[in-house]
């Protein structure tokens, strides 16, 4: 079985990529194989609506022919058993880079045929994986209302999701101006709650083997 995990954040040591990191172990656990790419290490562009995914009878036909740095990431996700993507929360949403990610991954097995709900043979167990600066008391959970976890369930057949809040931004907080944050508060979270985030992430990567 072929783990793969996608990073969306633009730090390869950070929060979002260390819970991913979390979860490809749990898998490996359970005798996967696995894999993590960092989309900030590519370059590429978001869906170019040339439509020749849909073209009946066309070559690409339910495949992406966009030719670019993606090509071969989309081939992984494709065919890994196990895909995990990881994002930290931008404004409300995923960052811009697995937004375009994303729109290339489902957009092909998206199909236009009312008989035929995705063009995606099988089934493909799915995680995603949100990270946030933000107090989980704040009432600012905007990751409750994506539609990614929607789509991936509606195409592939099975989505888990899981979240880690009021992560630790800076390295030293005493170096940038942030009022608005207690750094001491940040720490403590840092040593006490966030090792149990990964602890999460690492019985979902496990619970993933054997769903």
């Amino acid at each position: 079985m072929y783990a793969l995990a996608i990073n969306g954040s633009p730090r390869k040591k950070g929060n979002t990529a260390q819970m991913l990191e979390s979860v490809l172990r749990g898998t490996a656990a359970g005798g996967a194989r696995t894999e993590m790419i960092h989309l900030y290490d590519y370059c590429y562009t978001g869906c170019s609506s040339c439509f020749e995914c849909k073209r009946a009878g066309g070559k690409s036909y339910g495949k992406c022919a966009l030719p670019d740095e993606l090509t071969v990431i989309l081939e992984k996700a494709w065919q890994a058993e196990i895909l995990i993507l990881g994002s930290p929360v931008y404004f409300g949403d995923v960052t811009g880079e697995m937004r375009s990610f994303f729109e290339r991954l489902v957009f092909p097995f998206t199909s236009y045929d009312r008989e035929i709900p995705t063009l995606f043979s099988g089934t493909k167990k799915t995680a995603v994986i949100y990270t946030m600066n933000v107090a989980d008391d704040s009432g600012y959970r905007p990751f409750q209302q994506m539609t990614m976890e929607r789509t991936l369930k509606r195409l592939f057949g099975q989505v888990e999701s899981l979240a880690a809040l009021d992560t630790y931004q800076f390295d030293d907080y005493a170096q940038y101006h942030a009022p608005l944050f207690d750094a001491k508060a940040k720490k403590t979270r840092l040593e006490t709650v966030f090792p149990q985030d990964l602890k999460k992430a690492y019985e979902l990567g496990k619970k993933l083997v054997l769903q």
